[in-house]
């Protein structure tokens, strides 16, 4: 019997709250704990030395993969945007680990913000907000209103971008995984909240015409 989840995808089964809570911020929250475990220690394998902020990412990445394999066990499905991060996350995180190189990984949020960004400008291009793909069978608004949302979000995704560059390329490694835990989980979370207003003013009941795609 399928169900939809909480993101409005039709699925086999519907993840719990808690248990989606924990497989989409439990990655990030171990790579927090790992990174304050080791940054005052290095790690020697096989004659390299490796500090603590590579030895968080190597903790991360499998950390993630193993997320996502249960979200999709459940569900028998993953969204465009979490396939993309996957993606993103092991070719940086990979290089991070195999290069010895935490700019690989610091530079892997601003990619992905700026293919989001990227990917809705190219819709909005062409009269569609790609956004409501995603989000439209939870949030169900007009034509108009997902355009405005949709062009809102490209504005924050470009934003998030140029805030990962400048803090990864000018404060320290602590600042970053502070930064790239709380600073943008916060940033989206209140970006979202303040979004009621356009929510409440174009929503629809489902059984509603939202005009064009």
């Amino acid at each position: 019997m399928t169900e939809q989840n909480s993101s409005g995808q039709v699925s086999g089964r519907a993840i719990p709250g808690k248990l989606k809570a924990a497989l989409e911020y439990g990655p990030l929250l171990v790579f927090f704990a790992a990174f304050y475990l080791f940054k005052e220690r290095a790690i020697t394998v096989a004659g390299t030395e490796y500090s603590g902020f590579i030895v968080a990412t190597a903790i991360f990445v499998p950390v993630l993969v193993a997320a996502m394999a249960v979200q999709y066990a459940i569900t028998r499905h993953l969204s465009v945007m979490q396939i993309v991060t996957l993606v993103l996350v092991l070719a940086f995180g990979g290089l991070t680990v195999w290069l010895n190189d935490p700019t690989f990984f610091k530079m892997k949020p601003t990619l992905i913000y700026l293919l989001f960004a990227g990917a809705l400008g190219v819709g909005l291009m062409r009269g569609k907000p790609w956004l409501q793909a995603v989000m439209g069978e939870v949030l169900p608004m007009t034509h108009e209103g997902w355009m405005i949302l949709t062009r809102r979000f490209t504005a924050l995704f470009l934003g998030l971008a140029l805030a990962n560059e400048i803090v990864w390329r000018t404060m320290s490694d602590e600042v970053w995984v502070n930064f790239k835990t709380f600073g943008l989980t916060a940033i989206m979370f209140i970006f979202i909240m303040t979004q009621s207003g356009v929510i409440s003013r174009h929503g629809i009941d489902k059984d509603e015409d939202v005009g064009p795609n």
